[in-house]
């Protein structure tokens, strides 16, 4: 069964990179959206299983749009992961996966990196 993922990052490459690598396996069906602000739209028209979300984007931060997601009762079960370039790959192994209690991936972030969180969040 494939499942559908929502990609926010106000990079237009990367998030057309992930899409493209992610649908090459079959498993995915790749949402992307490159403003924060139109995010909210997007997971309320796709009902994406996993979010994978920028933190640091120019018209609405990634937190911001994950507390409205929060907030709306049809969508607070989405799960999502924070994509950021904030902390290092150094940072990420001392830190662990978590930042706040919200997960996260540092940037450069590889395929197999997504994928396999993908699989340990919905199996």
């Amino acid at each position: 069964m494939t499942k559908k993922i929502l990609v926010v990052d106000d990079e237009p490459v990367l998030t057309k990179m992930v899409k493209m690598n992610l649908e090459r396996t079959g498993k995915y069906i790749v949402r992307t959206e490159n403003e924060g602000s139109k995010a909210l739209q997007a997971t309320r028209e796709f009902k994406p299983d996993l979010i994978f979300m920028d933190v640091m984007m120019p018209d609405m931060s990634g937190d911001e749009v994950i507390a409205e997601i929060r907030d709306d009762p049809d969508l607070s079960s989405i799960p999502y992961v924070f994509i950021t370039a904030i902390v290092s790959k150094a940072e990420t192994e001392e830190m662990g996966s978590t930042i706040g209690g919200n997960e996260f991936l540092a940037k450069p972030v590889k395929t197999e990196e997504l994928i396999s969180t993908i699989e340990r969040i919905l199996g």
